[in-house]
């Protein structure tokens, strides 16, 4: 496929990460202005009840410090997912939240876990991953620019800080990577240029046909241009007396 199919902005790419962010703000805004605490409906490892959570948790969030940290990356890194790989896009969330949730739910502690921040440490390990083994030079520079904005995040995937979800960063981080090696297809690839054709012949190129074995220039004298002869016509009269 070509770049104009992969790389071109659409409603879709502000207006489905936008949606999303404004649901998570909307679910903060019910818990405040009612008083209630969804912190229940989060995924607790190893229970029957806590699976619900594989759903439900990326909407939900303990404090507005938490709320704001999570929606500017993920607003980000959602848009970056849509206009570079539109196809697979709503694969990659869709089953990212219930994968990812699922592992959560598997290597977690006994507490409530909650928060989009295991999506969005999805989102940057699939789009740094899926850069990298691409090999094209575009979402190679998506890759580095994530590492850039987002890199430190990786500490937070390890048990360092204490009331942090590490588990939920390390699953997100996990699942990205295998997203990465599962979803081959659907991507931008490279451009192929003439001489990289399996079927490439060097004797047939009319480039190539200018140098000599040697790499040497080939001077050509340039063709004769035959003048083209005028025709000349004559008319006679007589001449009367």
């Amino acid at each position: 496929m070509n770049d104009q199919h992969h790389f071109k902005f659409s409603t879709g790419v502000l207006a489905y990460p936008l949606f999303f962010v404004l649901v998570i703000w909307f679910v903060f805004w019910l818990e405040v202005r009612f008083g209630f605490n969804f912190s229940k409906y989060g995924i607790y490892p190893q229970t029957l009840k806590g699976l619900r959570g594989v759903v439900f948790s990326p909407f939900i969030h303990g404090s507005i410090q938490h709320l704001y940290h999570n929606t500017i990356p993920l607003f980000v890194l959602s848009m970056a997912l849509f206009y570079f790989y539109r196809p697979i896009a709503w694969k990659v969330l869709f089953f990212g939240i219930i994968v990812s949730g699922f592992l959560t739910w598997y290597i977690g502690r006994p507490s409530y876990h909650i928060g989009a921040s295991g999506i969005i440490y999805l989102l940057v390990s699939f789009i740094f991953f899926k850069g990298v083994f691409a090999k094209y030079y575009r979402l190679i520079a998506l890759s580095l620019l994530v590492v850039f904005l987002y890199g430190s995040m990786i500490w937070y995937a390890l048990p360092l800080e204490e009331g942090v979800s590490w588990e939920g960063h390390l699953s997100g981080l996990i699942i990205g990577l295998l997203f990465a090696l599962i979803f081959r297809r659907s991507i931008a690839k490279p451009k192929k240029y003439v001489w990289e054709q399996t079927d490439y012949n060097e004797a047939d190129d009319p480039f190539l046909k200018h140098f000599d074995e040697n790499g040497n220039f080939i001077e050509k004298a340039n063709p004769e241009v035959e003048q083209e002869q005028p025709n000349i016509n004559y008319t006679f009269k007589e001449k009367k007396d």
